[in-house]
């Protein structure tokens, strides 16, 4: 469920924030783990890019997690932005059952 007053952390800042700085590691090594550009690594860490299924899978590996949790919290971040985005429009939108 998406919060109602605030906007969900981007993966970029769970990764630094919960991984990267706890663990002692920078962009440079997990990078190179990862198999990924640093460009790439520091534009999800600013939350200019998003955490595609590839980067997912990657980021998986390397934490022993699952991919479900980084596409979740990117999923998250998505719908919030496009709700912001869009919400009059929905407003305008008639369930099927109120149009008949």
């Amino acid at each position: 469920m998406l919060p109602r007053n605030r906007r969900p952390t981007p993966p970029g800042e769970i990764l630094r924030y919960e991984f990267l700085e706890p663990m002692g590691l920078n962009q440079k090594q997990i990078a190179e783990a990862l198999g990924i550009s640093r460009v790439r690594l520091s534009e999800i860490l600013r939350g200019k890019r998003a955490i595609t299924p590839d980067t997912a899978f990657r980021l998986a590996r390397f934490f022993d997690t699952t991919p479900e949790f980084w596409l979740g919290l990117q999923t998250d971040v998505s719908l919030w932005d496009t709700l912001q985005a869009h919400s009059s429009e929905y407003e305008k939108i008639k369930p099927v059952n109120d149009a008949a």
